[in-house]
């Protein structure tokens, strides 16, 4: 049901810490706004913590990040031979989220958002989970330009029925500023409904298209992390590496501060 992608390099280690078994879900019904990037440099961070990571593409259609090869990645079968999602096929995953002693990183597709999220909540997974002494954590991009309207309808499909301080939001605004009408995310009406549900916020600010941006998009499609753009690839001028450096330390920064560094 599941095959190994065999992980090669590793992030830079930044200092060592004994954590409790985690899961975190990455989850949005809005393909191609980041999502697999987000489990990408979220399982990165991790990894650099020195904790256990593994991680789940669970991606039916888009495998993008298992094509990660420096991070450790296992294919979640779902589909069976007439293509059919099986939804039964998540009770093997949540299996292992209950006897590994690890830290999951799931990035879970477009396609399979509405079901494996109906299946957290019929199943009370989350529930399950944390009384079992796992903390869960469900990470949603949110997407400005053209796909903001979209994302904005998939943070409130989760917030809906997600336990208290369970999200964790990231603002990308990759693709345009995350606001409508004047007002930032905060400032929503879909976000001050559901506040009480999000744990923190992590920010992708905007950046010159033609250097940051440009830099990131080439790291993105080589499926490159940020250890191997800086420290390894010879494909990027100093400058570049420079960039990226310095995108990485500002997301690293924030992403020190949450409950689950």
């Amino acid at each position: 049901m599941a095959t190994s992608n065999t992980a090669g390099n590793r992030t830079d280690t930044i200092t060592a810490s004994v954590t409790p078994p985690t899961v975190h879900l990455v989850l949005q019904g809005k393909g191609g706004i980041g999502k697999s990037v987000v489990a990408g440099w979220l399982a990165e961070f991790l990894m650099a913590r020195r904790q256990p990571v593994r991680c789940i593409d669970g991606d039916p259609v888009n495998r993008s990040l298992s094509q990660y090869t420096a991070l450790p990645v296992e294919k979640l079968d779902l589909l069976n031979q007439e293509g059919l999602l099986l939804r039964a096929r998540y009770d093997w995953l949540v299996g292992r989220f209950l006897n590994e002693e690890a830290v999951f990183v799931v990035d879970n597709g477009a396609t399979a958002f509405l079901p494996f999220w109906t299946y957290i909540v019929e199943s009370d997974v989350i529930s399950i989970l944390r009384e079992a002494g796992r903390r869960v954590y469900v990470h949603i991009p949110i997407s400005g330009g053209e796909m903001l309207n979209d994302t904005l309808l998939g943070f409130k499909t989760l917030a809906e029925t997600a336990a208290e301080k369970s999200l964790v939001v990231w603002i990308n605004e990759y693709f345009g500023p995350v606001a409508r009408d004047g007002k930032t995310f905060d400032q929503m009406q879909v976000y001050l409904e559901n506040r009480e549900r999000v744990l923190a916020s992590i920010g992708i600010p905007e950046r010159p298209a033609d250097t940051f941006g440009e830099n990131i998009r080439r790291m993105r499609e080589r499926k490159l992390t940020f250890h191997e753009a800086i420290g390894l690839s010879t494909d990027f001028y100093l400058v570049e590496k420079s960039r990226l450096f310095r995108v990485r330390r500002e997301l690293f920064e924030q992403l020190e501060q949450t409950p689950f560094a």
